[in-house]
């Protein structure tokens, strides 16, 4: 399954510190997949930290406030004390405190 279909299954969602996380079990290659799409965030966060003299976990963090923005009504996200939420109808877009 790939990451985009698992994230609107709900398998997978956006988590508070910028990183995709596993919300429920999908297996191997799911969490393979999972992996891969956060080493590569992750090398994007150092670059960035790196240029702007700040934390790879401080880029995580704003790039979270971003990302957290594009989940869907049906998705699933984390936010920092680690429960799972499923965006609902109506709902905004999950916005942690940090983000203002």
């Amino acid at each position: 399954m790939a990451v985009a279909q698992a994230r609107g299954a709900g398998l997978v969602g956006e988590r508070f510190d910028g990183y995709l996380g596993l919300a429920v079990d999908g297996g191997p290659m799911l969490r393979h997949q999972v992996a891969s799409v956060n080493i590569r965030r992750r090398a994007l966060y150092a670059q960035l930290s790196a240029s702007r003299g700040v934390t790879v976990q401080e880029v995580g963090l704003t790039a979270a406030c971003q990302l957290l923005g594009t989940v869907g009504v049906g998705e699933r996200y984390l936010l920092s004390d680690n429960v799972w939420r499923v965006r609902a109808s109506g709902q905004s877009a999950p916005v942690p405190d940090y983000c203002r």
